[in-house]
Parts: structure tokens; C-alpha cells; sequence
């Protein structure tokens, strides 16, 4: 069975204030050429469909456009839903739509129930295991600890309990919406914190051929069975050097694995270009940037007249601007964004109480932070879904 592996469409968002609807619709006509000319038996798409809960309409009609194009040729297609996503809306009418072959998995609850496609060798069951928020579905999977890799765990039993009592050799494909231990962030994920408690480990899903990961922006294999497919578009400065690509799976009779990259189409070049105002002004070497989407990052030690005006008479493109003057990193000038740079909520937390009392917090204290950034996160889930 071929199946398409893709992820993290984020329709509806910009670039830095850049539509790129455009450049989804153009991604959209590549997905079906792709499916259509290279026989596709399955599409798998593994959350972060929309870019938020309540999506523009824009995003909307194009989504319908791609499930109608997709279910006119005739190919399965199975669906979960990411942390952007609204799990509610993005499954209303799910029922219906999996008649035409467009099966959405937005219900944590059904995560041991698999969409089941036959090709000569027999069946696959596809398990689609949407964003699993800890605190809203800790008491669904009846775990002590609401975290990832527990809720995870507890999932991924149901698909194995669920596999043991099929057929023997029944080929297995899992959807999932995490960050897995391993994976390579980018700065255009948000919300599932990336590097603490939040990443879970690859063993969680051992027993199953394939796993098809969404959230990293970065197409990437942890594992031969283990892959993020990355997002089709770039979403932020830090996915300069991405390859966008989809993955091109083929699932042997007897479970194999062998994966191919199909690149996506390119709107415009990313470029992160340094120096000081004169230096990027004149440099013959930046010529292959003129084009680009830039983000110019100064180190004038004095902040220059006019920079972004005089920056786009030559880079056209330029989005972003950084100042970051070349200073020691003791130097009280440095700003406070520089200071607080990679560092997460409970790196910052945890700094702060360091700062104001002498030491850092003990491993009890740095476990109620970590509650208290979750109730966060959970109270911010629920109001979007409410919205």
C-alpha cells in the first residue's frame, strides 16, 4: 500500500504578515498532481490542518476544496486533528464525510478504533490519535499524571490491544500530533512545549509499522518507521534551510517500510542575512538574497537611520529586522529578548525565582510550575474550543 504522509498545513496563516493562502492553494494542486501521478493508495494527514480554532473563511473553502478533489479521485483519506486545530468543529459532519472516503479522527476516545483499508496483501488499520491535551483527557484514558507521554502510552495500549485481536498480519499505521524525543523544532511551533515534559519518547509507539508524526515543521525520520513529514510552507525565519517535502511511504505485505521524499513547491527563498547596515548593503556575496523573503538581523553598535527603508532598495522582501549589536553577553545593554532567547516559560519561571530569592526552585516546586503552565495551556485549549 502507497500511502502520502503529510502534516501542519496551517491554513489561514501568514508570514510575517505575508498571506499565504496562495501558497496553500498552490500546495493543495501539488498534493492532488502527487496523489493522482503517483498512484496513491491512502493520504495520511497528521494534524494542524487549520493555523487556528476558528479559521478565516478563506481557509475554510480551500480545506473543502482539497477534501472534495481528493474524494473525486477516488483515495482514502485519514485526518486528525493538531493543537491548532478545533477537535470539535474540525469534526463536525465526520460521520458523513467518511462516506466519501474522508475519514476524520478528531475523538480521543476513539483512538483504538481504527479506518481500515484492504489492498492484494490484506488489511492495514489506520489509528488516528488526535492532539491529546493532558488535562482534558487524563480521566478519558484513566491516568494519575496528566502528561504527554502518559496519555500517549494509554493510547497507544488501545491500538495494540486493538491490533492483537485483528487477523494475523494485519499491517498497522498510526497518526499522531506530539513532539517525540528526538525531533528537530523549529521557532513556528507553538503551544506543545518543545524539549521538557512535553516530548515523549519513540518507544511509545513500538508494535506498529508506521507512524506518521505531525507538530515539527521539519520534515525528518526518527526511526525507518518513525517520521514527521514536516509542513508543506515555511511558517518562520528558522525554516530557512528546511527541504518542505512530503513522505511517499510504501507499506510492503509484510509490513517494510521504504519512504521517499516528494518536494513541495517553493513560494519565494528564505534568507537570514548579518552584518552591519553598510556590510549587507554592499556585500556581492548577498546578490543570491535580492529575491528572497529576508529577515536582516543588524550589528551596528548605534542603530542606523532608516534601515528598513534602506535595507528593501535592495532586498525588496525584507520582513523581519533584528538589532542585535555585537556586544559581550554580560553587557547591561543587552536586551532583554536576547537575554530570555531559547528559553522556554519554565527555563524563565524557574530563572526568576533563582533572581529573586538566591536559588533556584527545588524538583517539588519546579513540579508546580510545571502544573500551573499546564492549567494554563488546558484553560487556553478550552476557551478556543468554546469560542
Amino acid at each position: 500500500m502507497r500511502l502520502l504522509h503529510t502534516s501542519d498545513w496551517h491554513l489561514g496563516r501568514s508570514f510575517h504578515r505575508v498571506g499565504m493562502l496562495g501558497a496553500q492553494a498552490a500546495f493543495v494542486d501539488h498534493l492532488v498532481a502527487t496523489v493522482r501521478e503517483r498512484e496513491v493508495d491512502a493520504v495520511v494527514v497528521s494534524g494542524d490542518v487549520y493555523d487556528r480554532a476558528v479559521p478565516p473563511l478563506a481557509a475554510v473553502e480551500l480545506f473543502d476544496d482539497a477534501l472534495h478533489r481528493l474524494a473525486g479521485l477516488g483515495v482514502p483519506t485519514v485526518m486528525i486533528s493538531g493543537n491548532h486545530d478545533s477537535a470539535r468543529r474540525l469534526g463536525v459532519g465526520a460521520g458523513l464525510i467518511g462516506r466519501a472516503g474522508i475519514h476524520l479522527r478528531t475523538e480521543p476516545s476513539a483512538c483504538g478504533t481504527p479506518v481500515v483499508l484492504s489492498d492484494a496483501h490484506g488489511e492495514v488499520a489506520f489509528y488516528g490519535l488526535p492532539y491529546l491535551e493532558p488535562a482534558l483527557v487524563k480521566d478519558e484514558f484513566a491516568v494519575e499524571r496528566a502528561g504527554h507521554e502518559a496519555v500517549l502510552a494509554a493510547a497507544m495500549d488501545r491500538v495494540r490491544a486493538d491490533l492483537a485481536a485483528r487477523a494475523p498480519g494485519t499491517r498497522s499505521v498510526v497518526l499522531a500530533h506530539a513532539f517525540v524525543t528526538g525531533g528537530r523544532p523549529s521557532d513556528s511551533e507553538r503551544d506543545i512545549t518543545v524539549g521538557g515534559v512535553a516530548a515523549v519518547p519513540a518507544g511509545v509507539f513500538d508494535g506498529v509499522d508506521y507512524v506518521a508524526l505531525g507538530h515539527l515543521h521539519g520534515c525528518q525520520a526518527l526511526t525507518e518507521r518513525v517520521r514527521y513529514s514536516g509542513s508543506p510552507l515555511p511558517y518562520s525565519f528558522s525554516e530557512a534551510d528546511h527541504r518542505k517535502s512530503m513522505w511517499l511511504v510504501d507499506l510492503a505485505a509484510d509490513g517494510a517500510v521504504t519512504a521517499e521524499r516528494v518536494d513541495c513547491p517553493v513560494p519565494r527563498a528564505l534568507a537570514r542575512i548579518r552584518g552591519t547596515l553598510e556590510e549587507l548593503l554592499a556585500d556581492p556575496a548577498l546578490a543570491r538574497h535580492e529575491e528572497a523573503w529576508v529577515e536582516a538581523t543588524l550589528t551596528d553598535p548605534v542603530r542606523p537611520a532608516d534601515p528598513m527603508a534602506r535595507l528593501t532598495e535592495r532586498f525588496p522582501h525584507t520582513l523581519s529586522l533584528v538589532f542585535a549589536p555585537d556586544r559581550p553577553a554580560d553587557d547591561p545593554e543587552v536586551s532583554y529578548a536576547r537575554r530570555l532567547a531559547g528559553r522556554d516559560d519554565q527555563q524563565i519561571a524557574e530563572d526568576f525565582v533563582a533572581h529573586v530569592r538566591g536559588a533556584g526552585p527545588d524538583e517539588h516546586e519546579r513540579a508546580v510550575l510545571r502544573d500551573a503552565f499546564d492549567a494554563v495551556r488546558a484553560d487556553e485549549a478550552v476557551r478556543e474550543v468554546a469560542r
